[in-house]
């Protein structure tokens, strides 16, 4: 199916079915995807579409804080409301070895032009050992941050992580929030290179009950597919089996949310 790339460092605002009205902020190239995952849900597509990966080359520190400078004063000046500054974009956005400077930044130009927003990081959760990431992400208001699945297998064929990874690895960073981020979580079925892989089955539901309920994240973001996948075949699921999935959770006195 198609897929599409951010061709800005900032766009938008676009609506955002999480965080409301959405500033993008795009820390990657904006020829090519660049992340540590190639899941096969994403919007942006595979990382072999694109240009070659040696010519994808991340902004700068100097080019996004004039990008951001630039864009939220004119945005400013329009008088538009915006709910959330977002870095999320064309990939995985604490890639970019400017992201705690930028981070800082993106501080001091919401508490001048929006101080009423909050500042969101989608972050697909590996990158947490990486130098001045866990203290910059600390700085924003919403971490959200991805676990998908339990099962490492059908993690590895879902997520599709680059080089070595370890699930263990990526809980136990996530512990070190103490709770104090959203988890958020695809929920999908569907025959990929011929095997079923179904998100929603009881003993993977199980399994990442038990992760929620290790992390305790002050919110769960439950959702499923909403736009054109790289892969095809794959199924959305609906709002009534979403709601099944979490009850428990809810129950359990959980803050969850279903997209």
């Amino acid at each position: 199916m198609a897929t599409f790339l951010w061709s800005d460092i900032v766009f938008g605002p676009i609506h955002s079915r999480r965080v409301g009205t959405s500033l993008g902020i795009n820390l990657l190239p904006v020829c090519g995807k660049l992340c540590t995952f190639d899941c096969i849900y994403c919007e942006c597509g595979s990382m072999d579409s694109g240009a070659p990966k040696k010519d994808r080359r991340m902004p700068s520190y100097e080019q996004v804080a004039e990008a951001m400078s630039s864009r939220f004063k004119e945005l400013f000046d329009q008088g538009v409301k915006v709910d959330s500054i977002s870095f999320t974009g064309n990939g995985e956005p604490t890639l970019n070895k400017d992201f705690p400077a930028i981070v800082d930044k993106t501080v001091e130009l919401r508490d001048k032009y929006f101080p009423a927003a909050v500042i969101s990081v989608f972050s697909n959760s590996t990158t947490l050992d990486r130098p001045g990431v866990f203290d910059a992400l600390m700085k924003v208001d919403n971490r959200i941050m991805k676990v998908d699945c339990s099962d490492i297998q059908i993690l590895k064929d879902v997520n599709r992580p680059a080089g070595r990874f370890s699930l263990e690895k990526v809980l136990e960073n996530l512990e070190r929030f103490k709770g104090d981020f959203i988890l958020q979580t695809m929920f999908f079925k569907g025959v990929v290179e011929g095997r079923e892989i179904d998100l929603t089955a009881p003993e993977l539901v199980a399994g990442w009950l038990d992760i929620v309920r290790r992390l305790r994240p002050y919110r769960i973001m439950a959702y499923s597919l909403d736009r054109d996948t790289p892969v095809d075949g794959l199924v959305k699921i609906g709002r009534e089996r979403l709601q099944e999935i979490t009850a428990p959770l809810r129950d359990e006195g959980f803050d969850v949310e279903i997209f």
